[in-house]
Formats: structure tokens, C-alpha cells, sequence
């Protein structure tokens, strides 16, 4: 690795994530760098040589390594499927739900703009990364596994770190700058389209920076018929058997920068709103029909004498509200006119009248939360060869879950899922980051962290318990649950250690073992009900199962081993990197059966086990050739994951199988073209509790074009080239379209969400 000593001019303010910016005082930063930072602020001047910053991100994108990516996907996390030992869960068409080396959601650390949000659904319909466009993220960083203590605690999979593009400032004596970028995208499975905006003022003090984003699409088609019915419960509504039911979309995200430099100091305020009309879901009982979120977030930088000190204060709202989307059926309970008819399909075909006196018209859900937060870190420098990294944070989750009366079994009172909801969190962490020789580099972190919950009382629709055969034990739930002790506090501790060791001038060896710890989330402490329909509401993984909370559960604790072996010529355009990994979790949130039906839908609750997984990732990239047709290139990774609970010998759930990129690359001029080669190993090492859908193996082929000039962008390209048909692994179990709401009369057990077929998409960019 090439050392270079650290120029005043090198600390500047750019668009790198938190971890990053944590230690620029005293990183080195390469040519190409330096010319892509916007910012210009004076600087401690240390005549001491580092290193990049220990450990090393998994992957570190800037916002034009991303736009090759940005037209093929409205869903932010779709930017991190080319990242070794990242994969997606399935979800709606913009929240998929990252997951690193089989640890997912809020198992994982994910940071937007510095913020710690939190997914306010019980079905997380509206995960961190929701809330932001493709074309509105400038910068991600991955740390998959072993992750600094100062990235962010309360997670035991990894940290994803996400920054919005960073404020840029005219030079001085350069006047007033002023740029902006228009563009639009379309894709023509599913009919998707959409537009974004964005547009920068700003003095060589003061920036303002305003972004805005909307996508919009329909239903979209797999690569061939996958199902038996058209049924969808609507009168006069059926769906083809190659449509994927539940699957549109309409998102509208916009956010609004101002920012201010004097100096070596920086002061920044964000404000960001989402407005998304619906969002269906193919793998959950419930649609996202609204979701409203405000949030604002100031920060602070400055470069002092002793180091850098930067602090974050932020506050979040979010009204979230489900009900069945045009896919799934609406009515349910008797079919009933005037005086009642009972039992009967009512003319219009939809199992009863909306005027029946036992018709429920729909299952209205609501979700309040609001969250604020703050922190403070400062980097010290002790010496020439020590950084002193310490910081503290503070965190504060309000949630209200509760589902107003419909008619029928769900009437008279609203249903009170959870009342008063708490999780707070309050850290302490230290990290010492020490260069002990110029090829020995270390950083140990501790952190502390108390983690709260609470939760009021509850009720369900009715006092009572229900009538054999229907037995619903609303009353038998809730009482138990409001005489119980709901206060809990988690004190959590973590502890990362690592060692880098430069090998010479091509080889570096970087290994390390952390202890990461988790609370259980409101929902797995707090859900109360086991009547089925309701349990079948709560549901973060989409497998059709209803799961039922725990007041009583314990946080997971993960210890985990891993190394990284990495190769690299000079220039880092020849690489080779192996990642194998060991992690052994305590109390790992599982779950057992409370019913036990084979090859169909059950009930669940979280329960605290033992979990064990392990695997390799493996990533390298190389030219090919130069010709008079352009630079050829072969990227590709590889990655394997095996999760199994210690306590049972079953398999985890939602485990990626064995899978593989390979990319071909050629660029020419203003061309980069790409042909990508997608292998997935058949998935048969299933989850039993949850009654797991095997999936079949597959490959795919995906094209990749694009064109730039000055101030104009053109991408296009074809995914599913062959139209293959296929079945998510991640996609969960398929509930897209008829009677949702039962678990065992509803959809049929056994089939997997498709993966979409072919798609021919186009975006253009240009830039004023």
C-alpha cells in the first residue's frame, strides 16, 4: 500500500461516511481523490505518514461510480447487490432490506446522512434506505461483519453507511456558483418511469442544495406463468398468470440542504420529506398505502488544534398507514343484504356486502413514530503514530401501532398492537487507532450502550376470547399482557480489535475479531396477540407466518472472527480478495411454533437461541485487453453463507445460497458498456420452523450501456436478457393477491416470489 504524509490541504470536507470522515485528519488521501473533494477548509497539519483508514470498507462508492446502477432500480438498496457478501431480502419495489452474511434488517447498522432510523411498521415497509432515490445517494460505505465501534452500536451483522451528496462551495474569488442536473428513467417491465431533480447555489461560503425524486410503476411480469389462479378477490379484477401481483409502486422523495463555512469549520442542515401514496407488497398480507416522513439533521465539523470534532443532532417523524392494495381482497365476513343473507358470495363477487351488518370493509392499520437523536465525536491526536477516537450518543424511539375497528371480527374498539412504545439508547465509545510500525497498523474500539424499552397497556377489537370453533383469545392475551413487567434495560457492550499488516508492496493481511450486541426492536418484544389473522400482521420477513413478541427476550450477542487476504498490483486495477468469516451468536431472536401445520402458514414466537454462521466472500477484478474496440476488464465476486441454530440443527432463515457475478467490461471514448453473468445455487438448506419455499437454481444475463458527454448522461440496457424464469431466494413466500388476511384459507402454501423477467430500461442525465 503507497504511503504519502498529509498536506494542509488535504483535510477537506467530502462525501465520505461517517467512519471515513472520522479519521481524515490523519488519512491519506490519493490525487484522484483530493480533486473530487468540493470543499476547501484550512487544517491541523500532521507530519506524521498513515494509512487509509483501519479497517477497510467492503466497498466505498462515490456518487458516479452509482449511476450505472441508477436507471435499472428505484430501490436504493439495489446499489449494493455488486458488493461481496451483501444480498437483499425482498420487500416492495423501493424497501428491499439489506442483509450481510445472512444477518439483515435491524440487524444491521444503517446510517442515512449520519441518522439512525428505525422502520416504524410491524411488516418494516419503511426500512432507512426507503427514503432516499437512487439519484439522491452521493456515498456508501460497507463494513461487513467487523465494524468500528464508532460506525454505530445496537447491531451484530455489519454497517451500511449512506451520505446524501456533500455540499459544494464556489472557489474563492469565483462569484457565485450555480448547477443543477434534470433526468428521467424508463423500464418497460412493469411500465416504470420516473424524474429527478437537483440543483445547487452557493457562494464560496454558503451552499443551498435542493434534490427532488418520483417513480412510479405497475404490477410487474415474471418470465413465465408461475401460479394456478388469476383470483385476486376484487370484482372484476384478475391478474394474468405471468403477473406478479403487489408489486407497484409510487414514491415522491425530496430533501433541501443549506450549509455554511467559515475556516476550518463547517455547519450543515438537512431536511428531507417523503410522500409515498402505495407501495404493494407480493410477500406480506398488508400494503403500504401512505407513508409520510419529515426529518431534519444539523451538522457540525470543525479542524482544531488538538483534531477534529464533529456533532449530529437529528428528529424524525413518520405516519405510516396498511390496508389491502387492488390485489388483494377487501371485503371479508358474511354476505349480507338487507336483513342478512348470511355465508353467501354476495352478486358482486366479493364475499359480502359493504352495507352487511358482520362485513369487514378492509383492515385499517396505523403507525406513528417520532425519533430523535444526537452525537458527538471527536478524533484526538495523541501522537505521531496514535489517534484517540471518542464519542458519545443519544436516541430516543416513540411508536404507536394500533388498527382501527372495520366490521366483523374486528369491531367494536380499535385494535391497540402497541401503545406507547419506547426504545432508548444512550453510548459511550472509545476507539485507539495506532500506525506501530510502517507495516503494522491496529484499532481497538469499546462501546457501552443502554438500551430501554417500554410499552403501555393494550386491548383488542373485543373483551372477549371469541366462539368455538373461532377462538381468538383477545381478552386471554391482552390481560396477561398489561398485568406483565414491560420495562427493560440492556446494557451492552462491545469491543472490536484489529491488526492490518502490509505484506510489501502488493500483499496486505488484515484480521480481527468483534463482540457485537442487539436489543430486540419494539415489535419482538411487544407484539401480544396469537390470534392468527392478528400475529399474521406482524411479519418483518415476509414468509406468510404470523409471529407473536416477547417482553422477556434477551439481546443478541455476536462474536465474530474474520480476515481479509488482498492482492493488488500498484494501481489497483489487477485485485484478488478473500474474506472468510466465523460468527457465533448468544440468544440469537429465532423463533418457535405455537401452531404446527406441515407445508402450510403458523403461527410463531420470538425466542432467544443459538446461532451459528459462516462462509467466504471472495472478489477480484482484472484487465483484459487494450484493442482499437476499447479497454476490456473482468470483474467478479463470489459469496457463501451458512446459517444454522445451534439450539435445534434447523437452517436460519432467508440465507443466500452459493452465488456468483461475473462481469465483462469494455470502455471507448465516452462508452462503458458492461455484459453480467448472475449464477445462484439451487436453495435447499431451508429454514423447518418457518416452513421455508425451496428454490430452484438459476442464471441470468444483464447488459449495461452507457454514454457520456460534457452535461449529458444516457444509460440503457436489458436485465433478464432470456427471460428466464425464476424464484427469489430472499423473496419470501408469495401472499401478493386474494384473501390475505387468513393463514390457512388465504393464499396456498408453497410458492416463492418470481424474480422479474426481461426488462428494457433508459435513463438520461444531463447536467446545466
Amino acid at each position: 500500500m503507497k504511503y504519502i504524509s498529509l498536506p494542509p490541504t488535504a483535510l477537506r470536507p467530502s462525501r465520505l461516511s461517517l467512519a471515513l470522515v472520522a479519521v481524515l485528519p490523519l488519512s491519506g488521501l490519493t490525487a484522484a481523490q483530493a480533486q473530487s473533494v468540493p470543499i476547501t477548509l484550512e487544517a491541523v497539519v500532521v507530519n506524521a505518514q498513515r494509512e487509509l483508514p483501519l479497517p477497510q470498507a467492503v466497498a466505498e462508492y462515490q456518487s458516479e461510480q452509482l449511476r450505472s446502477r441508477r436507471a435499472a432500480s428505484s430501490d436504493s438498496a439495489s446499489l449494493l447487490q455488486d458488493i461481496p457478501g451483501v444480498s437483499l431480502y425482498g420487500a416492495g419495489g423501493v424497501s428491499s432490506l439489506p442483509s450481510i452474511h445472512g444477518l439483515a434488517d435491524d440487524r444491521l447498522r444503517i446510517k442515512v446522512d449520519g441518522m439512525d432510523l428505525i422502520a416504524s411498521c410491524p411488516n418494516h415497509m419503511n426500512p432507512p434506505l426507503s427514503y432516499l432515490d437512487p439519484t439522491q445517494v452521493g456515498q456508501v460505505e460497507v463494513h461487513a461483519g467487523i465494524a468500528p465501534v464508532s460506525s454505530g452500536g445496537d447491531s451484530i451483522g455489519g454497517t451500511i453507511l449512506v451520505e446524501t451528496p456533500a455540499p459544494e462551495f464556489a472557489a474563492p474569488g469565483q462569484g457565485l456558483l450555480s448547477k443543477g442536473e434534470v433526468g428521467g428513467f424508463y423500464r418497460s417491465n412493469g411500465d416504470a418511469h420516473g424524474a429527478n431533480l437537483s440543483a445547487t447555489v452557493a457562494s464560496d461560503r454558503l451552499s443551498l442544495s435542493y434534490s427532488a425524486a418520483i417513480a412510479q410503476a405497475g404490477n410487474y411480469q415474471a418470465g413465465g406463468d408461475f401460479k394456478r389462479s388469476t383470483v385476486t378477490g376484487r370484482a372484476g379484477h384478475s391478474l394474468p398468470l405471468d403477473e406478479v401481483g403487489s408489486t407497484a409502486y409510487e414514491t415522491r422523495n425530496q430533501t433541501l440542504g443549506l450549509a455554511f463555512k467559515e475556516g476550518r469549520h463547517l455547519l450543515e442542515a438537512k431536511v428531507g420529506v417523503q410522500d409515498l401514496p402505495y407501495q404493494l407488497y407480493p410477500n406480506q398480507r398488508m400494503d403500504m398505502l401512505d407513508n409520510q416522513q419529515q426529518r431534519i439533521s444539523l451538522r457540525y465539523q470543525g479542524d482544531h488544534d488538538w483534531g477534529r470534532l464533529e456533532a449530529r443532532a437529528y428528529h424524525e417523524t413518520v405516519d405510516h398507514f396498511m390496508d389491502f392494495g387492488a390485489d388483494k381482497r377487501y371485503y371479508y365476513g358474511e354476505a349480507s343484504g338487507p336483513g342478512g343473507t348470511g355465508g353467501r358470495t354476495s352478486p358482486n363477487g366479493e364475499y359480502c356486502s359493504p352495507i352487511g351488518p358482520n362485513c369487514a370493509q378492509g383492515m385499517p392499520m396505523y403507525t406513528q413514530s417520532k425519533t430523535d437523536g444526537l452525537s458527538v465525536k471527536g478524533d484526538i491526536v495523541l501522537n505521531d503514530r496514535d489517534l484517540l477516537r471518542v464519542g458519545a450518543e443519544l436516541q430516543q424511539y416513540r411508536l404507536n401501532d394500533w388498527w382501527p375497528a372495520s366490521g366483523g371480527s374486528m369491531a367494536p374498539n380499535p385494535f391497540v398492537n402497541i401503545q406507547d412504545g419506547e426504545r432508548d439508547r444512550k453510548a459511550l465509545f472509545a476507539e485507539w487507532e495506532a500506525r506501530l510500525s510502517p507495516q503494522w497498523t491496529t484499532l481497538a474500539g469499546l462501546r457501552y450502550e443502554r438500551v430501554s424499552t417500554d410499552a403501555g397497556a393494550v386491548h383488542g377489537y373485543a373483551d372477549s376470547n371469541g366462539m368455538a370453533p373461532m377462538f381468538n383469545y383477545q381478552q386471554r392475551d391482552s390481560q396477561a399482557f398489561n398485568a406483565s413487567e414491560r420495562q427493560r434495560s440492556d446494557d451492552n457492550l462491545d469491543l472490536t480489535l484489529l491488526a492490518r499488516h502490509q505484506i510489501d508492496a502488493n500483499r496486505d493481511l488484515e484480521f480481527g475479531f468483534a463482540r457485537k450486541t442487539r436489543s430486540p426492536n419494539l415489535y419482538e418484544r411487544y407484539s401480544w396477540s396469537t390470534w392468527a389473522m392478528a400475529a399474521g400482521m406482524i411479519n418483518f420477513v415476509g414468509d406468510g407466518n404470523g409471529y407473536v413478541g416477547d417482553p422477556n427476550l434477551k439481546a443478541e450477542k455476536a462474536n465474530t472472527l474474520s480476515a481479509t487476504y488482498d492482492w493488488h498490483d500498484a494501481q489497483r486495477e489487477r485485485g484478488f480478495r478473500a474474506t472468510p468469516f466465523y460468527t457465533q451468536v448468544q440468544d440469537y431472536i429465532d423463533a418457535y411454533r405455537l401452531t404446527s401445520n406441515a407445508n402450510n402458514f403458523n403461527v410463531l414466537k420470538f425466542a432467544n437461541q443459538s446461532a451459528r454462521l459462516y462462509g467466504i466472500d471472495l472478489s477480484g477484478q482484472m484487465p483484459l485487453a487494450q484493442t482499437g474496440y476499447g479497454r476490456w476488464g473482468l470483474k467478479g465476486l463470489l459469496n457463501y453463507t451458512h446459517g444454522e441454530n445451534r439450539d435445534t440443527g434447523d437452517a436460519l432463515y432467508n440465507v443466500m445460497p452459493l452465488n456468483a457475478r461475473l462481469t465483462l467490461t469494455q470502455q471507448q471514448g465516452g462508452w462503458d458498456n458492461a455484459i453480467e453473468l448472475v449464477l445462484v445455487q439451487a436453495k435447499q438448506d431451508t429454514s423447518d420452523v418457518r416452513n421455508e419455499i425451496s428454490t430452484a437454481g438459476y442464471s441470468l444475463v444483464n447488459l449495461r450501456a452507457s454514454h457520456s458527454w460534457k452535461q449529458v448522461r444516457v444509460d440503457f440496457g436489458i436485465e433478464n436478457l432470456f427471460d428466464k424464469a425464476y424464484a427469489l431466494p430472499l423473496g419470501g413466500a408469495y401472499t401478493g393477491q386474494g384473501k390475505t388476511m387468513s393463514l390457512t384459507g388465504g393464499p396456498a402454501w408453497g410458492q416463492a416470489v418470481p424474480g422479474a423477467g426481461r426488462s428494457l430500461y433508459t435513463g438520461v442525465n444531463i447536467k446545466f
